[in-house]
């Protein structure tokens, strides 16, 4: 007969080292309950070319807001015509006399010609002024998409296909034409035919005409999200417990949407930047002396041929910028969504 093994027959004893090995301490890895946000955060993280897209979108922001400092620290400011106070920096045929644009100590990026002014200081303020206003119209947009989308998606019934056929009436706009025909008549609603237009006014105007426009395609993609989220059990349950549409909305709805949300603003940004840029060059948007990176690139159009040098910055900033944050744009798509990710 085969005695039974001590350890079969040892009764199992539970100590606080057995607890202590089988259950995850709350600092661990394991025993951390992390939240999507994290998880999205985690997973743009391990995404080298969003990282990298990043810094440069910060950097393109960090430049825009401190151009003052930067302009001041520099010792120029976009405004002066150097060339009126010095006549050797232009040539008889008012280029820069220097290679390279000017390019030297003194004029880093070179000097603009026939005006002769700094093309480094202009193109601070122009990267300035330019996400500014993409980045107001961006702000402006979202807001009006998700209120409208919310709104109607949540309502349905007549609310619903109203600002449906609005929307397809949106869309079916050529955008470009419409804002080189419609920006003179708001200029002339508030401006004699006779009068300069003011900048701010140029700038307030671009921002409701680009918003008004672009808010179509969020509300309509929300609008979607919505329809199908306000027949789900959490949604029905908030409404059995007497839950108002605002706390429906804001409390089951919204946090459903932020993903698609967040997407489609980071798309949109470059979008406007583009757009901005493409009407000032068309001369229905800002115009020069103002900075901007259309005005830059309109002016360095009419010189490119004896000297690219004042063209070339403001495109290729302008260049790096839009594809920086469309990169971005797509990292924070699979970070948030991963299922999009190919």
């Amino acid at each position: 007969m085969i005695p039974p093994s001590p350890s079969a027959a040892a009764p199992l004893e539970v100590t606080d080292e057995t607890v202590a090995k089988a259950t995850p301490s709350s600092g661990s890895e394991g025993g951390k309950s992390r939240s999507p946000g994290r998880l999205a955060w985690k997973r743009f993280k391990r995404d080298r070319t969003g990282v990298i897209s990043a810094y440069i979108v910060i950097f393109f922001f960090v430049i825009g807001i401190a151009a003052p400092l930067i302009s001041k620290l520099y010792g120029k400011n976009p405004y002066t015509t150097y060339a009126s106070q010095d006549p050797s920096l232009l040539n008889a045929f008012s280029y820069p006399s220097g290679p390279n644009g000017g390019m030297s100590g003194d004029f880093w990026f070179g000097i603009e010609p026939q005006l002769g002014r700094d093309v480094f200081s202009f193109l601070l303020y122009a990267i300035r002024n330019s996400l500014g206003i993409a980045v107001a119209a961006a702000l402006l947009t979202t807001i009006l998409g998700v209120v409208i989308g919310t709104t109607a998606g949540y309502l349905g019934g007549k609310t619903d296909y109203l600002v449906g056929r609005l929307i397809d009436i949106l869309l079916s706009f050529p955008s470009t034409l419409f804002f080189i025909a419609f920006m003179p008549v708001v200029y002339g609603i508030f401006v004699k035919p006779d009068d300069n237009v003011p900048t701010w006014l140029t700038v307030f105007a671009l921002i409701i005409v680009l918003s008004a426009f672009g808010w179509a395609s969020l509300a309509r993609l929300l609008r979607g999200q919505v329809l199908g989220l306000r027949e789900r059990e959490f949604v029905e349950a908030a409404k059995v417990t007497g839950a108002s549409p605002m706390r429906v909305v804001f409390k089951e709805l919204l946090p459903n949407l932020w993903t698609p949300i967040i997407i489609q603003s980071t798309l949109m940004l470059p979008a406007y930047v583009t757009a901005e840029a493409g009407l000032s060059f068309l001369g229905v948007g800002v115009t020069d002396p103002t900075p901007d990176w259309g005005v830059m690139i309109a002016r360095g159009a009419q010189f490119y041929t004896e000297d690219l040098t004042f063209m070339l910055f403001p495109g290729l900033s302008m260049v790096i910028f839009v594809l920086a944050f469309n990169l971005l744009g797509d990292s924070v798509r699979d970070a948030l969504d991963p299922k999009s990710k190919r």
